[in-house]
């Protein structure tokens, strides 16, 4: 489903396409929440609603109050599952070419008598453009709307209609046509674009969300979504694999210190942006060791923190950074400049470093090093092995929450923890739970790992994280050393705000196991998480 550029300062009405779209616009609440702000003298006005405690499980809402729309995306996948016109008066719409009520030009010869009443079509005119239908349903008025009018809907696959009518008129008896053509009836006061044959059997599973099958598209795929072959999900494997499910062609592998910048682009196309990385100060973290080789297999979370918070051009604030849209062929040639870079695949929701390859970490249990492993596209012992040429070294899987400091800056990607494949441990961690439920598997999975005890209990306490001040370690974040509250010691209230009114960003928290680095809000929701 999709969303077309309209308004009433638009150029050319919206088209109505029943259980699709509404113009062509996308259909990803990263995609269309990003038009919409390109556009500030069309869409002037932006109300973002969602649930601060649940956000990727329930409904994300846009309200655009000066172009009478309404946009509903699921949770997990934020996708556009409802477009709802809430005022006719403030949108021109057309059905295969013919208008679905007056133009908003017309609006301002009329008289205050007339804008006050329903400004929408009126049941003849849609039942002329869009044909015989199937009863609706009779709506009854709620005891605490107080009031004499009640709501029938009027459905045909893909698109309904809410007609105000009195409640004194309403009887099963009467077929619909005499009903909404009779003064009993106003015009539509609402229309709603869905998927689903009528809104009775839609409504009830909307937002139902559900992991994406390979081949089986997630919501309908329309002429308005700019990148059909988009990425549904990430399925992680062992040994530093992801498995990439693709919309209709056959799933991309990355390996760990083997997928090359070539492989990307020939597989995924070029990165909307390439982020070149420079010298961090969090690098007063990392545990060397004198030369010595470290053991991978205890690589701490302070080693890799400075790449979750530096990994695109919005995290830097100097302007001499160089970071452009590039040939990624040119960086190999200019290796001695810098041999760290990030790929930025916004339209896909994830980045990965591209470096020269070491060793991977031992992400292994003690029961899981004896198992083989016989992954597509994979040559485990060929991950192991080294090589002078630019690989991938890290991803990083965004969630795009609601709220979050990063919201919007990629579109959610979804991901897939399988860890079936140890007989005591039968349960998937993905990207819909919240921390405290993915914790408990995981450490039961690394149980037998050699890590002294001190080292797993300072692992799982977790590293603050604020990415909202300015002059920090990464630009555009800081660590607080264990502490929550703001940078003048204040703490915020239930809405996030300082004792002061300032509006308060909130902080993260950054939990590590083997091969993997989770940033989690204070809702539990997980905002980031790394491979490595």
């Amino acid at each position: 489903m999709s969303l077309a550029g309209t308004g009433a300062s638009s150029t050319s009405p919206a088209q109505v396409v029943p259980g699709k779209a509404l113009g062509i616009f996308g259909s990803s609440l990263h995609g269309i929440l990003s038009k919409l702000k390109s556009r500030p003298q069309v869409y002037p006005t932006i109300n973002l609603s969602y649930s601060e405690t649940r956000p990727i499980i329930y409904p994300v809402t846009i309200s655009l109050p000066a172009n009478g729309i309404r946009l509903t995306f699921d949770g997990p996948n934020q996708r556009l599952r409802l477009i709802e016109v809430l005022d006719f008066r403030k949108i021109s719409l057309t059905y295969n070419g013919i208008e679905v009520a007056r133009s908003p030009s017309l609006v301002s010869s009329l008289s205050s008598s007339v804008l006050r009443s329903p400004f929408g079509p009126s049941f003849r005119h849609v039942y002329k453009l869009f044909g015989l239908a199937y009863p609706g349903e009779y709506i009854k008025p709620g005891a605490a709307e107080n009031s004499d009018q009640g709501t029938y809907v009027l459905s045909y696959p893909g698109v309904s209609f809410l007609f105000p009518l009195e409640d004194s008129s309403w009887s099963p008896k009467i077929d619909f046509v005499s009903l909404l053509s009779s003064t009993a009836a106003s015009s539509a006061s609402t229309m709603a674009i869905y998927s689903g044959t009528s809104w009775k059997v839609a409504r009830s599973k909307l937002y139902e969300p559900s992991f994406p099958r390979p081949g089986s598209p997630n919501g309908p795929v329309t002429s308005g979504d700019t990148n059909a072959d988009e990425i549904d999900l990430v399925r992680i494997h062992p040994c530093g694999s992801l498995e990439l499910v693709r919309r209709t062609r056959a799933p991309f592998w990355i390996n760990l210190n083997k997928t090359t910048p070539q492989d990307l682009v020939a597989e995924l196309g070029p990165p909307d942006s390439i982020y070149r990385k420079k010298d961090r100060r969090i690098s007063i973290h990392r545990l060397r060791s004198g030369g010595a080789r470290r053991d991978t297999r205890n690589v701490g979370i302070r080693d890799k923190f400075d790449d979750i918070t530096d990994t695109d051009q919005s995290s830097a604030q100097n302007t001499t950074d160089e970071s452009d849209n590039e040939d990624p062929n040119s960086h190999e040639k200019r290796s001695n400049t810098t041999s760290e870079y990030f790929y930025n695949y916004f339209r896909y929701g994830f980045d990965l470093l591209v470096s020269f390859p070491a060793a991977l970490p031992d992400r292994s249990s003690g029961r899981e090093r004896n198992l083989e492993y016989n992954l597509p596209g994979m040559n485990h012992h060929a991950l192991l092995g080294s090589t002078s040429s630019l690989t991938v070294t890290k991803a990083f899987l965004h969630g795009n929450v609601p709220g979050s400091y990063p919201f919007n800056r990629h579109r959610r990607i979804r991901w897939l923890l399988d860890v079936h494949y140890l007989p005591d441990i039968d349960l998937s961690v993905d990207s819909e739970m919240i921390f405290d439920k993915i914790s408990p598997p995981l450490q039961r999975l690394w149980k037998d790992d050699s890590r002294s005890e001190e080292e797993k209990v300072q692992t799982q306490r977790g590293m603050v994280l604020n990415r909202g001040w300015g002059d920090s370690p990464g630009s555009s974040c800081e660590l607080l050393g264990g502490w929550e509250e703001s940078s003048s010691g204040k703490r915020k209230d239930e809405l996030g705000l300082t004792a002061d009114g300032e509006q308060g960003l909130g902080n993260t928290q950054i939990f590590g196991f083997p091969g993997m680095i989770f940033e989690v809000l204070k809702n539990g929701a997980v905002s980031c998480l790394t491979i490595f």
